[in-house]
């Protein structure tokens, strides 16, 4: 079964700006990824080509990164998941700023079922959660799409009833602008 899932959001800003929340993934900086309510994106090593590691069950290396622009991960697990996943800047109509999240894979044994019922879910709540996430780090109100139900069930089945609420991400002040506090 061929796969094609796409999220996105635009943005009014700098690429540059909007292009470096890609480059805190899967730091303890990370600006990008929802870990207050899912599992945190985690590497071997810094963020860079050959790079390994995951979130959850999911298993990936960095295939290709241009840092500020595209990230590419391709899979290694779970079983089934032929492909990739995708975070890349693009410059949009009268010179608007996307930040799209594109997963292309051909799933096949359980993953045919796996992936409608369990994992797309779950994979579209936690990319809408990203894209909030990204919001609320460059400063603005989040759009934040509620859970649905099966999300929030999947989610109680597979923690044993311990899984986070929905999180919404705080709006950050711009970096240059943050307050510093005096050291006591």
């Amino acid at each position: 079964m061929q796969v094609l899932n796409i999220h996105q959001r635009t943005f009014d800003m700098d690429p540059a700006v909007v292009g470096a929340l890609l480059d805190t993934l899967a730091s303890k900086d990370d600006r990008l990824w929802p870990g207050q309510a899912w599992p945190r994106m985690r590497l071997d090593r810094p963020l860079g080509e050959g790079a390994a590691g995951g979130h959850g069950p999911i298993r990936y290396m960095v295939e290709h990164y241009v840092p500020g622009r595209a990230i590419r991960f391709r899979f290694g697990g779970p079983p089934g998941f032929d492909g990739l996943h995708a975070f890349e800047i693009l410059t949009g109509p009268q010179q608007a700023v996307i930040l799209r999240h594109t997963l292309q894979m051909k799933a096949r044994g359980w993953a045919m079922l796996s992936w409608p019922l369990v994992y797309r879910p779950l994979h579209d709540a936690l990319l809408e959660d990203a894209l909030a996430t990204a919001q609320a780090s460059l400063g603005l109100a989040p759009q934040l799409p509620a859970w649905s139900r099966w999300v929030r069930v999947l989610r109680w089945i597979a923690s044993g009833g311990k899984a986070p609420a929905q999180a919404i991400p705080q709006r950050a002040l711009p970096r240059a602008t943050a307050p510093t506090l005096p050291h006591p």
